[in-house]
């Protein structure tokens, strides 16, 4: 994508500021271009006319008339800042959401290797240097531009070989900004890639800062933090450098201009070739003609920093999800019944071997299934295929007969609810993250489901505000069985066909495992679920178990059938069984830690 092709896309949409503003520059340059006359004029009567009453009156216009000119330029001046700015932020807030639609398409797997506070940068740093490109770099040109004709023009008609004269540091200036521009336009993208960074860390560090804390690591994440805080503040001072050198450097240039009129400008005047009013004229003119030419440099600046803000966003921009909907997808008309298959299904991340290989499994509408097996035999990975969240590599995947990727992907996700070990809730209440899964539910439905999971009574009774109750970043302030339970109830008011239950029960003490699992088993009827437990005594009652060994389906059956069979499910069964008093030991244990802090 060209970095500032989606920006000048977005900033059509508010032609009528932009129009305004661009109206008032060029009547800003008139207003500019009357002054020096004014003075000269003045000038001219006081060295031709001298003291009279016509001269009198003369000054008296000419005050009148300067008073008429500010005010006007301080009048154009705002609406043309103003409306700039209008434009400029429309364009940056058009800009944000359109990068967070953006990011919201990508696939997860994009989201494997990046920061968030990474992503957060490119969406809010680098998206707000479109505001200085929009409201300050090109109305600064064209005003500038414009400027640099008049102020011509009216220098042609003084003395045209002091004019030629005039235009000699242009060049110089000219290549200086070519120059200039292979240089700071890095310095600027890599500026903008170390706040990235930067941001990426902080978030990081923050959102970890109880683990911080419980190994003592401050020091060292300072440290850590410091050396990106150092990185970011030398790639500005790089970026500084290269501008504290173009602007004195154009400034110098400039001035050689200032100089020849000195020069030859003042023996004209004394040879009486050219008037002291005309002298005089030509000097506050060619003041407004170098204005603009600095200005222009300070302007080259902001282009430059704005292209490598646009240039980090045309990168993000440009990112394809890998799973995408295909044009002729088509809509679930209506509530699925939930049957699925996995049909010689094979998948593997872009990075690494096989994580599934010829995958068959029919799991019948309504019914229960239980994936398990030793830890990293793709289990999550199988059920993550249901959503779509990754697509098969081989195969096929069914839902209710429908290939999942001839499905839109609204109406496929529509049919899916998921309840993960890592429970995410958002920074609200508690009605609001319940209210997620189905925002138009009724205060009725949000209480029934609640009682449904088993969180009413500790939601009415432990909250300070009941359903009010603002659960901090990602429920900081619950326990893990409340946040499991809330989530719990989110599903249920969703009250999707097909179930995902990926590790629910696990990380939480003996009886709120019970009253999860209770919860559960009652979302569970009616509904297709597909459950991934570590622990083998929780799913002894599914319909169907799959153990999953080295990428495939090892066995398959019910618990009564393969405990006959002897296998590795049999063996992990044993080995659970043996070793289910330490655990429960252990995990008290850390209970009793986690009450006591």
């Amino acid at each position: 994508m060209e970095p500032l092709k989606f920006v000048f896309k977005y900033a059509l949409k508010y032609k009528a500021a932009l129009i305004v503003t661009v109206v008032s520059m060029l009547l800003l340059v008139g207003v500019e271009l009357l002054a020096p006359w004014i003075i000269s004029r003045m000038v001219g009567i006081l060295t031709d006319v001298g003291l009279s009453p016509e001269s009198l009156a003369s000054m008296s216009r000419l005050a009148i008339l300067a008073l008429a000119v500010y005010i006007a330029r301080a009048g154009l001046q705002f609406t043309r800042s103003y409306m700039a700015h209008v434009a400029g932020w429309h364009v940056v807030a058009d800009a944000r959401r359109h990068i967070y639609e953006h990011l919201q398409r990508l696939s997860l797997n994009y989201y494997e290797d990046k920061q968030t506070g990474q992503l957060m940068s490119r969406m809010v740093n680098d998206s707000d240097l479109f505001e200085r490109l929009i409201a300050h770099a090109i109305p600064e040109v064209l005003v500038n531009v414009l400027s640099l004709i008049g102020v011509s023009a009216v220098l042609l008609s003084l003395n045209w070989q002091l004019m030629l004269l005039s235009l000699i540091p242009v060049p110089i200036i000219v290549f200086a900004m070519r120059g200039f521009a292979q240089y700071v336009r890095p310095a600027f993208r890599e500026r903008q890639q170390e706040l990235g960074e930067l941001n990426g860390t902080l978030n990081d560090n923050l959102s970890g800062i109880r683990e911080i804390k419980a190994f003592t690591r401050e020091e060292a994440e300072a440290y850590h933090v410091g050396e990106h805080i150092n990185r970011y503040r030398d790639s500005m001072l790089r970026a500084l450098r290269l501008m504290a050198t173009f602007r004195p450097f154009v400034e110098f240039a400039s001035s050689l201009g200032t100089v020849g009129l000195i020069y030859f400008g003042g023996r004209l005047a004394l040879r009486q070739i050219l008037s002291l009013q005309d002298l005089v004229a030509f000097f506050l003119y060619l003041g407004q003609f170098y204005q603009p030419v600095r200005a222009l440099s300070g302007v080259w600046e902001g282009f430059q920093e704005a292209l490598a803000g646009a240039e980090r966003v045309a990168d993000l921009l440009d990112e394809t999800p890998d799973v995408a909907e295909r044009p002729d997808a088509i809509a679930l008309p209506e509530r699925a019944r939930g049957a699925l298959s996995f049909q010689d299904v094979g998948f593997w991340y872009a990075q690494g071997g096989k994580v599934l290989e010829e995958i068959n499994l029919d799991i019948p509408a309504g019914s229960v299934v239980a994936l398990v097996g030793p830890t990293g035999v793709g289990k999550t990975t199988m059920a993550n295929l249901v959503p779509r969240f990754y697509d098969v590599c081989e195969g096929k995947l069914t839902l209710d007969g429908h290939d999942v990727r001839d499905l839109t992907l609204r109406s496929l996700r529509e049919q899916i609810s998921v309840v993960r070990q890592e429970v995410f809730l958002f920074h609200d209440t508690v009605r609001e993250n319940i209210l997620f899964g189905r925002p138009e539910a009724t205060e009725e439905e949000i209480v029934e489901a609640a009682q449904i999971a088993n969180a009413h009574d500790f939601i009415t009774e432990q909250l300070s505000d009941g359903y009010e109750t603002v659960i901090g970043e990602r429920g900081v302030k619950l326990s893990g069985g409340q946040r499991q339970r809330i989530a719990i109830a989110r599903a249920i008011l969703k009250n999707a066909p097909i179930l995902i239950l990926d590790e629910a029960t696990s990380s939480v003490d003996a009886e709120t495992e019970a009253l999860i699992q209770q919860a559960l088993e009652r979302l569970m009827v009616g509904r297709t679920t597909i459950v991934i437990a570590h622990r083998l005594s929780t799913i002894r009652s599914a319909d169907i178990i799959a153990v999953l060994e080295g990428s495939r389906i090892v066995e398959l059956g019910a618990h009564e059938e393969l405990m006959l069979r002897g296998g590795l499910y049999s063996r992990l069964n044993r080995v659970q069984v043996e070793d289910e008093p330490k655990w429960r030991l252990l995990r008290a244990q850390q209970q009793q830690l986690m009450a006591s802090d």
